[in-house]
C-alpha cells in the first residue's frame, strides 16, 4: 500500500523528552526550596509551641481575662490581664482610625494620580524611608514634638501617634500593589462608559482590591500592636485599668512583660509568657477577621 502526501509526515516530532541533566536540576531546586521552608518553619513552630505550652496555665484561670494586677504583690499568684488588654487595643483601635485614610488615600494618589509626578515621586521616597524607620527613633519624634514642643502630657494618644509613623508605609504599601493589580481594562471600559475618575476609583478599583486592602491593614495593625520602645517613652505602666487615652499611665501587653521582667517568682513567670500567648491570640484572631472579611467582600464583588 503506497502513502499519500498528505499521510506522511511533514518533520518527526519535535518533543524529545526532558533530560537527565534537567530532571536532576528540577529535582534539586524542588530539595533546596524544601529544606529552606523547613528551617524557617522550625524555629516559628518551636516558640509558638513554648509559647502555648508556658502561657496555657494563665489563660486558663478564671479571673484572666476579668481582674487586673491592682493591688497584687509581685509574688501573689492570681490577677490578669483585662487592664493590658484593654489599652493594647485602645491604642490600636486609635491607630487604626488614623493610619488607614491616610495609607489608603496615598496609596490611590501614587497609582491613581501621582504616577510619573514629581509630588509621586517624592511621596514614595519618603515612604521608602519611613517604612526602615526603628520605633525607638518614631517615639522620640513623637517625644520631642507632642511632648517636650508642645506640652501635652505622656499618655497613651502619644504612643497611638507614634504607631502612626509605623503602620501608614505598611499600608501604604500593600495597598499601592492591591491597586495596581487591578487590570487596566476595567478602568478603561468605566471611562468608555463616561463615569468620572473618582467614581470609577471609589465604585470599581477599591471593591476589587479591597480583600488584599483589609488584609494589608490588618496586617500592618497587628505589626505595631506588639511594639515596645513607644510604650517605654511615651507613657508608663499602670497594673489598673485606664481609659483615658489623653493622660494617665496605661496598662499594654507589652508592657506587662516588660514590667515582670525584673519579676524573679512564678507570679511574675506566669504573667509574662500568659501575656505574650495573650498577644499572639490577639494578633491570630486579627488575620482571621481579615481573612474572613476579605472573604465575603470579594464574594459579594464577584
Amino acid at each position: 500500500m503506497t502513502t499519500t502526501l498528505l499521510e506522511t509526515p511533514v518533520k518527526g516530532p519535535t518533543f524529545r523528552g526532558v533530560g537527565t541533566r534537567r530532571r536532576v536540576s528540577d529535582l534539586t531546586a524542588t530539595v533546596l526550596v524544601t529544606v529552606s521552608v523547613l528551617v524557617a518553619l522550625v524555629p516559628l513552630a518551636w516558640v509558638l509551641i513554648t509559647v502555648i505550652v508556658k502561657g496555657l496555665p494563665a489563660l486558663t484561670s478564671a479571673t484572666w481575662f476579668t481582674n487586673s494586677l491592682s493591688g497584687l504583690s509581685a509574688s501573689a499568684m492570681g490577677g490578669g490581664i483585662y487592664h493590658a488588654l484593654i489599652g493594647t487595643l485602645l491604642q490600636g483601635l486609635v491607630c487604626a482610625v488614623i493610619s488607614i485614610p491616610i495609607g489608603i488615600f496615598v496609596a490611590i494618589f501614587l497609582v491613581e494620580y501621582g504616577a510619573g509626578t514629581r509630588l509621586g515621586r517624592i511621596t514614595t521616597f519618603m515612604v521608602d524611608i519611613l517604612s526602615g524607620v526603628p520605633s525607638i527613633v518614631a517615639a522620640l519624634f513623637i517625644y520631642a514634638l507632642w511632648i517636650a514642643t508642645f506640652g501635652f502630657p505622656k499618655s497613651a494618644f502619644a504612643v497611638s501617634l507614634a504607631l502612626v509613623l509605623l503602620m501608614v508605609p505598611v499600608v501604604v504599601r500593600s495597598t499601592e500593589e492591591m491597586l495596581r493589580i487591578v487590570p487596566q481594562d476595567l478602568r478603561e471600559a468605566s471611562y468608555a462608559l463616561g463615569v468620572p475618575k473618582w467614581k470609577t476609583i471609589a465604585r470599581i478599583v477599591i471593591p476589587t482590591a479591597l480583600p488584599g486592602i483589609i488584609t494589608g491593614v490588618m496586617l500592618a495593625l497587628a505589626r505595631v500592636m506588639g511594639e515596645t520602645a513607644p510604650l517605654l517613652i511615651l507613657v508608663g505602666y499602670a497594673p489598673f485599668i485606664n481609659f483615658n487615652l489623653f493622660g494617665g499611665e496605661m496598662g499594654s501587653l507589652p508592657g506587662v512583660m516588660v514590667a515582670e521582667m525584673n519579676n524573679p517568682t512564678d507570679a511574675g513567670t506566669m504573667r509574662i509568657w500568659g501575656a505574650a500567648l495573650t498577644l499572639i491570640l490577639v494578633i491570630a484572631i486579627l488575620n482571621i477577621v481579615a481573612k474572613a472579611v476579605g472573604h465575603f467582600s470579594q464574594v459579594r464583588t464577584k
